[in-house]
């Protein structure tokens, strides 16, 4: 399968100059993205680059691909101050593992650079790496080492690297018209804790790789994602609100939202968003249930319209996409909440 790059084309050549002589929020993350690594060296060994949830890497020789990938967590983008040091190191070492999960990948290693102001206790540092240490442990993942530094705010950037059967990573890329949208667990109301107490879905990304499509976690959002995971496979996609799982969490939140927006627009959910062809989905459904005691929820459908997502609501009128995940930089986005 060739990799299709998730931001392949931007048809305005003024107006990428436009962005370029800009700031950022003029921009937003996908452009940026696609400014900035359009034109990167590349090696006859990588598979595939930036533009899905881990680069794919081959090793001569071998039957195994590496997957290599980095997130951070920042002090007041993804985590707050009166959170639990054990869970900040717990986030950031599961962020990077929900991309290797995304892939359906074996974490084997990870490094740790931290960034941190002169004034923090050193027991805060030490419970950082506690909480992350126990998250690599979980899922048989070492931590091999790292940097520290100095900086005015917290910050921690994780480095990850896994590996998969050669050729068999799941990319954002896979997905053909009439493939069925799945996701797993439930969605929104990461807010109230779950951002920094999820599980990374390590097995269940695993087990996909027998029946996906297409795949990625949800970070910023099913709305921002979803369109995302459809632009890489040059398509389109119909959602049914009806189906969407809402998590608890989204139905108690009281600040003007409604439940759908939360489980949409929230972003931090970390679940699994992936598709499988029509005519497997009975065989699918039936396996994921003997397998899994986590729910899987049948959401829409793949369509040849590209980059068109429609939402039909349980009376099966259609409406246009009016929902707006996380997006880092951008003006143009309904907050969801971040952290």
């Amino acid at each position: 399968r060739t990799h299709k790059p998730a931001l392949r084309r931007y048809p305005h050549p003024q107006g990428r100059m436009r962005f370029r002589q800009g700031r950022l929020s003029d921009a937003g993350e996908d452009l940026i993205v696609h400014l900035l690594t359009r034109t990167l060296p590349c090696r006859h060994d990588v598979r595939i680059t930036a533009g899905d949830d881990c680069a794919v890497t081959r090793i001569p020789s071998s039957k195994w691909d590496l997957l290599l990938t980095s997130d951070p967590a920042i002090a007041g983008v993804h985590f707050t101050s009166s959170l639990q040091p054990e869970m900040i190191g717990w986030k950031a070492a599961c962020r990077v593992l929900s991309d290797i999960a995304a892939m359906g990948g074996e974490p084997l290693w990870m490094l740790f650079n931290i960034a941190a102001p002169q004034s923090m206790r050193l027991a805060t540092l030490t419970r950082i790496y506690k909480g992350a240490a126990k998250a690599a442990r979980l899922h048989d993942t070492a931590i091999v080492g790292g940097d520290l530094s100095q900086s005015r705010e917290l910050q921690i950037h994780a480095f990850g690297v896994g590996r998969i059967p050669r050729g068999k990573a799941v990319l954002r890329s896979g997905a053909s018209p009439g493939d069925i949208i799945y996701v797993t667990g439930s969605l929104g109301g990461s807010i109230l804790g779950r951002h920094a107490s999820f599980e990374p879905r390590i097995r269940e990304g695993q087990f996909l790789r027998l029946w996906a499509t297409s795949m990625m976690d949800l970070s910023d959002g099913l709305a921002s994602d979803l369109p995302r995971l459809a632009a890489a496979s040059g398509a389109g996609a119909i959602v049914n609100t009806a189906a969407i799982p809402i998590s608890a969490a989204a139905r108690r939140i009281r600040d003007g939202r409604t439940p759908l927006a939360h489980a949409l627009e929230d972003g931090e959910d970390f679940e699994l968003l992936f598709t499988v062809p029509e005519k497997r989905c009975i065989a699918f459904e039936r396996a994921w249930k003997s397998a899994f005691h986590l729910p899987c929820a049948r959401i829409g459908v793949i369509t040849a319209s590209p980059r068109s997502i429609t939402y039909v609501d349980g009376s099966c009128d259609k409406h246009p996409s009016i929902f707006k995940g996380f997006a880092h930089f951008s003006k143009k986005r309904s907050y969801g909440n971040k952290f």
